[in-house]
């Protein structure tokens, strides 16, 4: 073997005979304007007529030199064959290689990410191409790993119509000639390699569009963690901290079946999560997953709600949204911190016997530029046309769900906050607007389905889909869906194989605006409108349904709940506590915005916590307790939740004293035990009222929402009252009752 000077000198002839390295111009002019549609055929290292070359693009660096991964030897020394960055030359010998880059004074060592093969395996291209969904989590986004024994992280995003998809970032100074990425054309997916990155690194996607047009930076679609807002960019998720959490929450998985069915009690605690506790003193900033965890998690326990539901929190731009406008559903929202702390937010809930229901959604999502619309510089995520692809009341694009490859994306999704997060369930937020092609639309507005009809086929197979996989996905045992959808929609909660759409759960939106109806009512006029508190119950075993008091109703001027009661401030407080006895002991489990069970005065306001200085006065306080005690009655009686969603489990006593607004119903468990609940919405207290009851003995009084500890008169029954042997209301048995004033009492048969 030849001195070092004799090689170095060899490596200048062959330079000097081959000053290109054996790139055509055409290449080297595509590279330089960042367009060339293979940079792997190029870039790395290649077999030349005058032996082995390496070429590298680095705009900037002062000068390269390749040196042997084995010992640090330097091989070659790269000459810059065009001002715009690109860099080649000779080496003595074809072997695995660092670039050692000069950036003016500033060295760097690194591998060459074009001197690694494909990322992604046969296989798995196959499996995106069959779209998948568990292929979307293993292989899209972005994941540190370790290839050849070297570290970095894998990108891989799916723009099957791009000309040139570059990773850019704070590690390549956003500089998309650096790093283009690897076409593997059977999946439309573009794959890189980056050595020596790691977790933490900020990224987008710098995207050439088909007609040669450079889009904006592209966050990643499947990142597992952003930027926290007003800044967009992705970052490279520690994956080994999420995969491998400590999970200590066993118990509750393995019981999870038996705490989320329909004859289990599920009382949910609906939460923004931002703003139910701010800091004010810390520029009224939210709590983290951490903070959450220490303050939520009992407060909730220790109201006796069984679950707690964040509203979205998945990553969005715009606060006011509300997390319903996300753009990286993989994403926990960096406004709670890192990925892992909301898992550990998930395993403390668990350890301590709450459950964790997440608002999902795959209706829609925002159009801001640096998202899903027009990724590829084609309408991938949506539709192409506006009567599909364009939600006009919201002003967000849809979701083309006849799409495989987006349904496989969303469903990726939903699987992923289960598996990765060990998430109890998802509420799926606008399945009404998803289920309708004329949906908010006039007339020549929407575009029929195939057959002609309204229905949007498309969504409904898409719908049927997500359910089928989360019952059946493995790891994810007793989790549960549950539908926000407004119609009259038939099947909802049947399972698809019997025509349905395979939900656990449906919120009961005609039970909430027909009760609130009659609540806004003044008591005087209540009579006229009866059948708004009854007519729940003609309906109510159709669907497995949870009754909802969410934010919904309390923004957007429509005032908070107190807020819509009646008559003078002992009335509101009343009214409020009468109704909630009502829907606690109504058929159906049940579901509470926060700040309604302290009776808050203010809608709900993004921007500030619920007022819990109210709880300093006895009234507001009062609810608070009355809503703990539902809660714990609800959980502890069977007759209140066992046969929630069977007629079996319900029997009008008194259904049609419209003119006294008196209501009375039985609920029983199917196995002996039962209550009796009657209800007087007037603020006229009332004397010796006969009612029916099935079974002789003495009922005790166990809950009165007129009761002192709750703000109420304390009118009641002295404990309980005994029956007597007068038939009455169709029933051998009877007492006589007094009924409070705005009141809801339950009796329970002793």
């Amino acid at each position: 073997m030849g001195s070092l000077n004799d090689q170095t000198s060899r490596i200048r002839e062959i330079a000097d005979r081959d000053p290109m390295a054996g790139m055509h111009p055409v290449d080297i002019d595509a590279l330089i304007d960042g367009r060339h549609p293979d940079p792997f055929s190029q870039l790395g290292m290649h077999r030349t007529i005058s032996g082995y070359a390496v070429r590298a693009m680095l705009p900037g660096a002062a000068g390269v030199e390749i040196v042997s991964r084995a010992n640090g030897e330097c091989i070659g020394r790269l000459a810059q064959i065009d001002s715009g960055g690109l860099f080649a030359g000779p080496v003595k010998r074809a072997e695995p290689y660092r670039l050692r880059i000069d950036w003016h004074g500033v060295a760097q060592e690194t591998e060459d990410a074009y001197s690694f093969g494909p990322v992604l395996s046969e296989d798995a291209l196959a499996r995106l191409a069959r779209a998948d969904p568990y292929a979307v989590l293993d292989c899209l986004g972005a994941r540190p790993c370790t290839l050849e024994g070297i570290p970095g992280v894998r990108f891989a995003v799916w723009a099957p119509n791009a000309r040139r998809v570059s990773i850019v970032g704070d590690f390549n100074t956003w500089d998309g000639r650096r790093h283009p990425m690897r076409l593997r054309h059977v999946a439309g997916v573009w794959e890189l390699f980056v050595p020596r990155l790691a977790a933490g690194a900020r990224y987008k996607y710098e995207i050439v569009a088909r007609d040669g047009h450079t889009l904006p930076l592209k966050a990643d679609p499947c990142a597992l963690q952003t930027e926290r807002t007003p800044a967009t960019a992705s970052i490279v998720a520690d994956w080994n901290a999420l995969e491998q959490f400590a999970w200590t929450d066993g118990a509750w998985i393995a019981a999870r079946s038996a705490l989320q069915n329909a004859r289990a009690p599920l009382a949910i605690y609906e939460v923004h999560a931002e703003s139910w506790l701010r800091v004010e003193e810390d520029g009224r900033r939210g709590l983290d997953w951490y903070e959450l965890a220490d303050r939520l998690i009992p407060y909730a326990l220790g109201m006796g709600f069984t679950h707690v539901e964040f509203l979205p929190i998945a990553e969005h731009p715009f606060g006011g949204s509300w997390g319903y406008q996300p753009l990286s559903p993989f994403a926990p929202s960096a406004r709670f911190g890192p990925p892992q702390g909301f898992a550990h937010f998930v395993n403390r809930a668990h350890e301590a016997g709450l459950g964790v229901i997440l608002d999902w959604v795959s209706a829609h999502f925002p159009n801001d530029a640096h998202g899903l619309i027009q990724f590829d510089g084609t309408p991938l995520y949506e539709h192409q046309d506006p009567r599909e692809g364009y939600h006009q009341d919201w002003n967000t694009m849809i979701y083309n769900l006849g799409r495989n490859e987006v349904s496989a994306f969303l469903v990726a999704s939903a699987l992923a906050w289960l598996l990765r997060y060990h998430v109890d369930g998802l509420r799926v937020d606008a399945v009404a607007s998803m289920l309708y092609r004329d949906y908010s639309r006039a007339e020549g507005e929407w575009v029929p389905n195939i057959y002609g009809g309204r229905e949007n086929l498309e969504a409904i197979a898409f719908l049927k889909r997500v359910n089928h996989e989360v019952e059946y996905a493995p790891g994810v045992p007793g989790a549960i869906t549950i539908a926000e959808e407004s119609t009259a929609w038939p099947g909802v909660t049947a399972r698809p194989e019997e025509g349905g759409l395979g939900f656990q759960f449906k919120w009961n939106m005609g039970w909430m605006h027909d009760t609130l109806h009659y609540m806004q009512e003044d008591p005087v006029y209540r009579r006229y409108h009866h059948h708004n508190m009854t007519f729940g119950m003609v309906y109510a075993y159709s669907e497995r349904f949870v009754l909802p008091l969410s934010h919904d109703e309390v923004v957007h001027g429509k005032g908070s709940l107190l807020g819509k009661m009646p008559g003078d401030r002992w009335q509101q407080f009343a009214n409020l506590r009468a109704y909630f006895g009502f829907m606690w002991t109504h058929p159906g489990k049940k579901l509470l915005f926060m700040g309604g069970e302290f009776a808050q005065y203010a809608e709900f306001n993004h921007d500030m916590s619920p007022h819990w200085h109210l709880l300093d006065e006895p009234m507001h306080h009062g609810v608070q307790t009355l809503v703990r005690d539902l809660n714990r009655l609800y959980a502890a009686e069977p007759a209140l939740h066992a046969l929630d969603c069977d007629p079996g489990g319900f029997e009008w006593l008194v259904g049609e004293d419209a003119s006294n607004s008196v209501l009375a119903y039985r609920r029983c468990d199917g196995s002996g035990r039962e209550v009796a609940v009657v209800c007087n919405f007037t603020p006229v207290p009332r004397h010796g009222y006969r009612i029916g009851m099935q079974r002789a003995g003495w009922w005790a009084e166990i809950l009165n929402t007129d009761a002192a500890a709750y703000g109420g008169s304390n009118v009641g029954n002295a404990g309980g009252v005994v029956t007597e042997a007068i038939a009455s209301h169709g029933k051998p048995q009877s007492v006589v009752l007094t009924l409070p004033p705005l009141a809801a009492i339950v009796l329970r048969a002793e």
